[in-house]
């Protein structure tokens, strides 16, 4: 769980990124969220986005995906989210604030 603090700071991050996924009219199939699973192990911080066309609003495909893959919801705005999921072998982003 993260704290506003970690959030914050994330979504500073995010604002910088592109979308590296798109959900589609096929939804959140779980050969995408095993994808998504592996990008988060390399990037830790992705974003994401929802088409228009797929019949799911961001916040439940960011619930979905985040409930397979173990990631944290950092933020959705529109139809685009951002999820992060620690790699605690290979930490990717520094300076994370500390957790309660």
């Amino acid at each position: 769980m993260l704290t506003s603090k970690q959030r914050a700071y994330l979504r500073g991050i995010a604002s910088t990124y592109e979308t590296i996924f798109q959900v589609g009219k096929g939804g959140v199939t779980e050969a995408m969220c095993k994808d998504i699973a592996e990008a988060l192990r390399k990037r830790e911080l992705i974003k994401l986005r929802v088409l228009e066309n797929s019949g799911w609003t961001a916040r439940q495909a960011a619930e979905a995906i985040s409930g397979f893959t173990g990631a944290d919801v950092v933020q959705v705005i529109g139809s685009k989210f951002v999820l992060f999921k620690r790699n605690e072998k290979e930490p990717v982003i520094e300076n994370l604030p500390k957790g309660k």
